[in-house]
């Protein structure tokens, strides 16, 4: 049986399971009561609270779940640090507030980086299926973050940490989260810790999630995500490892050439139509694997909002980049970002001594 906030020796190390939240009252029931269900039977579990204004903290403390404030709202890397800072786990397992975890994904993670001394982390992939919210936009990006996790399997290079299990000296020796940071904190650390340790994704490790269910939100979040990695990549000096193959940059591009291309009709007639149409087969053809995906879980139908939809995310994303583009070129201020996480030079893959 899981222990709420304490040890028990001879059960194998301690994992303290740090959940930050705010205002996830909806569905913090399911995520505290999916920890508590775990077959790991050494485990602490915290939740910070970065200040919600619903009924969370009354919800963690009717469970017997300790709750830690963060004292003003900062965000979910703040809150990840304030949760490391007042737990004491050999293992630190970050869980989000919107997700149940599979009742195996605590004891799964454990094996795994116990067993390979050069894993600093392990992060867990999310079932294709919402938690809470089945709307039509839900279930695209359920289907659309599961088939890209699962073809990402194996070494990545920026973090998971909607579900996610690290070392603790190895989150001392890499540091904490950047507080500054809103939307790319896990890309940031990821990459921080894969220059010195193994960082894997693995569907071992399995929860549900309550994905964006409104398009405007989702949108929102992806055009930030896009622009905000432009510095990250012009100071590490490379793309990440996982999602963002090269395939999908180029997938992405060609949707959002369809756009201009779509005027050359009005000057070449007829047969001005055939670039558009090429550079929307091709932005297709880059995630083919994805849309055969889709099609064999939901059908034709289905298949056909997907894709539209997934055309305004790739239009989106690219927006976003070329934002981060023209404001990387024109700010020092953005250009400096990420500075303070690359200030040595990357060391060779190692374990913790």
């Amino acid at each position: 049986m899981t222990t709420v906030n304490g040890a028990r020796p001879g059960d194998g190390p301690l994992v303290s399971v740090i959940v930050p939240n705010y205002n996830y009252a909806e569905s913090l029931d399911l995520c505290l009561r999916s920890i508590l269900d775990q077959t790991y039977p050494n485990v602490e579990i915290l939740m910070v609270d970065d200040c919600s204004t619903d009924q969370s903290v009354a919800v963690a403390e009717a469970l017997g779940v300790r709750v830690v404030s963060t004292g003003r709202n900062g965000g979910c890397g703040r809150a990840r640090n304030i949760g490391a800072a007042h737990t004491t786990g050999e293992l630190i397992c970050y869980v989000d507030s919107d997700l149940v975890l599979a009742p195996d994904a605590v004891a799964n993670a454990v094996r795994l980086i116990l067993g390979d001394r050069r894993i600093g982390a392990v992060c867990g992939i999310e079932d294709p299926e919402p938690l809470l919210h089945d709307t039509a936009v839900a279930r695209y990006r359920g289907l659309q973050y599961h088939y890209w996790s699962i073809s990402s399997e194996g070494d990545v290079s920026f973090l998971f940490p909607a579900v996610c299990v690290l070392r603790r000296p190895v989150f001392e020796e890499i540091g904490p989260f950047n507080p500054e940071l809103r939307h790319t904190e896990e890309v940031d650390y990821g990459y921080r810790l894969s220059r010195r340790y193994r960082l894997v994704l693995t569907s071992l490790v399995r929860g549900r999630h309550d994905h964006d269910h409104e398009l405007r939100g989702l949108l929102r979040k992806l055009f930030h995500r896009g622009r905000l990695r432009i510095p990250l990549y012009a100071r590490a000096r490379r793309f990440g490892q996982g999602f963002e193959t090269a395939a999908r940059a180029w997938g992405s591009l060609a949707a959002f050439g369809v756009l201009p291309a779509l005027a050359l009709p009005l000057l070449l007639g007829p047969w001005g139509l055939v670039v558009p149409a090429g550079l929307l087969a091709a932005s297709l053809a880059c995630d083919a694997g994805m849309y055969g995906f889709v099609r064999r879980r939901h059908g034709v139908a289905f298949l056909v909002f997907f894709a539209g939809l997934h055309f305004l995310v790739n239009v989106t994303i690219t927006a976003g980049v070329a934002t981060g583009t023209v404001q990387w070129l024109a700010s020092g201020t953005f250009r400096r970002l990420y500075d303070a996480s690359f200030p040595v030079d990357p060391t060779p893959l190692r374990g913790p001594a």
